[in-house]
């Protein structure tokens, strides 16, 4: 039985479900002094709020009843900011409130309006949906709002960041006043504030502190990564960390396609979500991800808003996140109900920066590392085929029959040598990566800098070409962060920078030119080049510095005569008019 107070319907279907306890936030939302008033909540993804909510409302629209009357103007109004989360929500609150006898529907962008629309007339007691969805609905006058008992934003600070607000503002003036406003938010800015103060009656503010936000069981790890071996340091720490499911972030369309093809390609079961694909195709790839079909799902960051994937494990960060917020949003997909999760920041060390000022800003302190080497994911391969439970399930009279046949022909160590082998063969297989050293100096930079020191200028150097110039109006202000984020070395590992009209040339140390080059050859999407020089190419010689008077007869010809009258003329202007006199 439920230890918390709940509407008897909503209470049994708890109760289904296997519900004991209430998170901090069900908790909250379900005390005395918040029963019947509006709530300015501030919790977590992945606390538990969907159900929250679904309890607070539960009184106003049961009003002690058992059931909900005949279906007809909806009673309540969920809103979301991605379909994704709407129809998540929709299937929450279909068995949070199938004992009540309620109606849910869904209204989200993507599907077919006049669908929608032919549901919401056969009458609805709960709908959930997009803003902009419902508001053309709205204004096409298919949902009537004058029966409203309850409307809950959710996620409101992600639906201003997506620019829904004139939607929201539309919405809640379309509404009743008598209604009920719970407003859900996962940060509370300046303009969450001003929404709630708009449009909500002595709201009761609940905020849920960070130990209680549901992301203690999330283990944060941070692995050195010399940058052209990224993709071996993913498929690595998938195979490394065993969770049924995996999402890998990266910061672009292009970077998830080229993600999506390498893990293909190495055998893992894997799916794509980006900006660009139909809302058919993303709802496949979730469901195949959801049965178990796939494994690994790699994605930007606005296409994941809203998934929740059930034993989500782990999440990867191939790209840096761009603010802590995104760390936080990404990472909060795993570790929910109660599960552990594991949250990884794949860092390359002209990127370490960066990196740590986004987890001390997040309030991170990760476990630092390098990736999995390909040694570590086998020995935990034959660690998992000595445990793995088919060597001590009881085989049936058919299995010992093949058996015995096979020990006529082979030996016993043979067939166990082809065993280990058949289990190896259905497991993608690890890659080589470097591993860099503990110290700091070898997680800002590969190993040969470390030994040279940082403030060491480089005493051999390798020339390179760099395919922009003066035209392109380089500057060596931003010419060296670009050359040491393509290259994935450190500043002291750069040289000389000349810049000439069309190209950059510039001085590489020899010890780290080798790893230059492989990382600078890789498509980076800016479509600039960048080359290895010969080993007998010298930079021209620089021309005299300004101020310092040439010889004489390095001088050029004056270009001024003096006129009759002591005017200054162009000595060209001087002959034209001597020939034409």
């Amino acid at each position: 039985m439920v230890n918390f107070t709940t509407p008897a319907p909503l209470g049994r279907a708890l109760d289904a479900r296997g519900y004991t306890e209430a998170t901090p936030v069900q908790a909250a939302v379900l005390e005395e002094r918040a029963q019947g008033r509006d709530l300015l909540v501030s919790a977590r993804t992945g606390s538990g709020k969907t159900v929250a909510y679904g309890l607070a409302i539960g009184d106003t629209l049961l009003q002690g009843e058992e059931r909900l009357g005949r279906a007809g103007a909806p009673l309540a109004l969920i809103v979301a900011p991605t379909r994704e989360l709407a129809q998540q929500v929709h299937q929450e609150l279909v068995w949070l409130y199938a004992e009540t006898g309620a109606r849910v529907i869904s209204c989200v962008g993507g599907m077919d309006p006049r669908e929608e629309r032919r549901q919401l007339g056969f009458g609805a007691h709960i709908v959930v949906g997009t803003p902009g969805r419902l508001r053309d609905h709205l204004e096409r006058r298919n949902i009537d709002l004058t029966e409203l008992r309850a409307v809950v934003l959710d996620e409101a600070d992600e639906m201003l960041d997506l620019g829904f607000r004139e939607d929201l503002e539309f919405i809640l003036a379309a509404a009743p006043e008598g209604r009920r406003t719970l407003l859900f938010s996962a940060t509370l800015p300046p303009d969450i504030i001003s929404l709630a103060t708009r449009f909500q009656r002595d709201a009761l503010r609940i905020a849920i502190s960070a130990a209680e936000r549901g992301h203690a069981d999330i283990e944060y790890r941070a692995m050195r990564v010399v940058g052209s071996e990224f993709r071996h340091a993913v498929v690595n720490t998938l195979r490394h960390v065993d969770s049924p499911s995996a999402i890998v972030f990266c910061n672009t369309r292009r970077a998830v396609g080229e993600m999506h093809a390498a893990l293909q390609e190495r055998g893992f079961a894997v799916v794509a979500l980006s900006g660009e694909m139909g809302q058919n195709e993303r709802n496949a790839a979730l469901q195949s991800l959801r049965d178990g079909r796939a494994r690994v799902c790699v994605a930007t960051d606005v296409a994941a808003r809203g998934i929740d994937l059930p034993g989500l494990g782990l999440v990867i960060h191939a790209d840096l996140p761009h603010d802590p917020e995104v760390l936080q949003h990404r990472s909060g997909r795993t570790g929910r109900a109660g599960r552990k999760g594991v949250s990884v920041m794949l860092v390359a060390p002209s990127r370490m920066r960066k990196a740590e000022a986004l987890m001390r800003a997040a309030g991170i302190e990760p476990v630092w590392s390098s990736a999995p080497s390909a040694d570590a994911v086998r020995e935990l391969d034959r660690k998992r085929l000595l445990a793995d439970p088919i060597l001590s399930e009881v085989p049936s009279e058919e299995d010992l029959a093949v058996g015995r046949e096979l020990l006529q022909t082979h030996t016993p160590e043979r067939l166990a040598a082809i065993l280990a082998r058949f289990y190896r063969l259905r497991l993608p297989a690890a890659e080589e990566v470097t591993e860099l050293g503990a110290s700091r100096e070898s997680r800002t930079r590969p190993e040969a800098l470390a030994k040279r020191g940082r403030k060491d200028a480089p005493k051999s150097t390798v020339w390179f070409r760099l395919s922009l110039g003066r035209a392109q109006n380089a500057d060596p202000k931003w010419l060296l962060p670009m050359i040491c984020r393509r290259g994935d070395v450190d500043r002291d590992a750069i040289g000389s920078i000349r810049i000439f009209d069309g190209e950059t040339a510039f001085e590489v140390a020899s010890d780290l030119a080798p790893h230059f080059a492989q990382a600078a050859g890789r498509p980076d999407g800016d479509n600039v080049r960048i080359e290895q020089l010969g080993a007998d190419w010298r930079p021209p010689a620089r021309s005299a510095p300004r101020g310092r008077p040439r010889p004489r007869s390095e001088q050029p010809a004056k270009p001024f005569r003096k006129s009759e009258r002591g005017e200054r003329k162009p000595y060209a202007e001087g002959k034209k008019r001597v020939r034409q006199g």
